[in-house]
């Protein structure tokens, strides 16, 4: 294990240990606010992309989880034999069993994803990237799901694109470093998600209100496309 790897291992303790329990449950009105407008967005970017709706897609989401977005996959006209994961955190994973039996979940570290090059339609994160210090680990992890994506697929994109002021565990990514991410990638993002704290403090419409300010949005989401030439 990389002293990068053990250091998010370390941080997912943390977390469990000092955030409540229930602080991200969809009980709290904001929390499944700032999840539906994520998931409009990548429902935008997956349509302009030709990859909506899911039926028949082979997708992966990388840092998997609980397996949130995998069960909204469904919903969006994906086969559970055709869902695929991994997850590093072995407690969050296991949730992600019990609720998708059938679908492909591995725990373990996504530098080396256990997919054959070029065999996925869409592979999906949802704030992994940020979680990641090290740029060297970044830059695998990239590579990682650019091999296992087949031309004409896309990587769904959302995450932070500013730093969090309170934790200084996660640092945002810019577009400039998306692209040397990604550097053959068709890039299409917008920012999105009004910014957390706001939201968690006002009502569902007044949210709806503010997001329209750009300079409110503190995440981006998106597809990079993978060309059919690559």
């Amino acid at each position: 294990m990389t002293p990068e790897i053990q250091r998010i291992r370390e941080e997912y303790s943390r977390r469990d240990r000092e955030i409540a329990p229930g602080h991200y449950s969809w009980k709290h009105s904001a929390n499944y606010f700032m999840h539906v407008q994520c998931g409009r967005a990548v429902i935008r970017g997956l349509t302009r992309a030709g990859l909506f709706p899911l039926d028949g897609a082979r997708v992966a989401d990388i840092g998997c989880g609980t397996g949130v977005w995998l069960c909204e996959f469904l919903q969006w006209g994906a086969e559970l034999r055709d869902l695929h994961g991994i997850e590093l955190n072995e407690s969050r994973l296991a949730v992600a069993r019990r609720r998708l039996p059938g679908a492909d979940l591995h725990e373990g570290d996504a530098q080396e994803l256990p997919w054959r090059d070029r065999s996925l339609d869409i592979v999906t994160q949802f704030t992994v990237f940020t979680s990641v210090l090290d740029p060297e680990v970044k830059t695998r992890l990239a590579a990682e799901m650019w091999r296992v994506l087949r031309p004409g697929g896309a990587i769904v994109w959302y995450d932070f694109r500013v730093n969090n002021p309170s934790n200084a565990s996660v640092r945002g990514i810019g577009v400039r470093e998306i692209r040397k991410l990604f550097p053959h990638a068709i890039v299409h993002l917008a920012s999105v998600t009004l910014l957390p704290p706001l939201t968690r403090r006002i009502s569902w419409s007044a949210a709806t209100a503010l997001e329209v300010l750009p300079f409110l949005r503190t995440h981006y989401a998106g597809t990079l496309k993978k060309p059919f030439e690559a």
